[in-house]
């Protein structure tokens, strides 16, 4: 009877730390700081990118990478539109009912 060797496993991959920043960021940007949150995952999602692509296998984290820069997008896009609306509506003169709490 031979014994059959052990196989190694080989060690796993590290995660990019910009990655997990990212998903955390976009998270963050749909919980509490919508804007800045979202700014971020935006920022170090796409540095992510190119860090992961760059190390050439030997980093991970590309999905939370992906993840961190959805969630950031889709929160950034509604609120730069909400805010051009209102930008708008000032500019036209058009009054706008929260607003108007604050001229008393």
């Amino acid at each position: 009877m031979t014994q059959q060797p052990y196989q190694q496993i080989p060690p796993p991959t590290p995660n990019s730390t910009l990655a997990t920043i990212s998903m955390i960021a976009g998270i963050l940007g749909w919980t509490i700081a919508p804007l800045l949150g979202s700014l971020a995952a935006i920022i170090t999602g796409h540095m992510a990118k190119r860090e992961i692509r760059e190390s050439m296998g030997r980093l991970a984290g590309d999905g939370m990478a992906t993840a961190g820069l959805v969630m950031g997008y889709l929160q950034l896009i509604p609120s730069a539109l909400c805010i051009c609306v209102v930008l708008v509506m000032l500019a036209m003169g058009i009054s706008i009912p929260v607003l108007d709490s604050f001229a008393y």
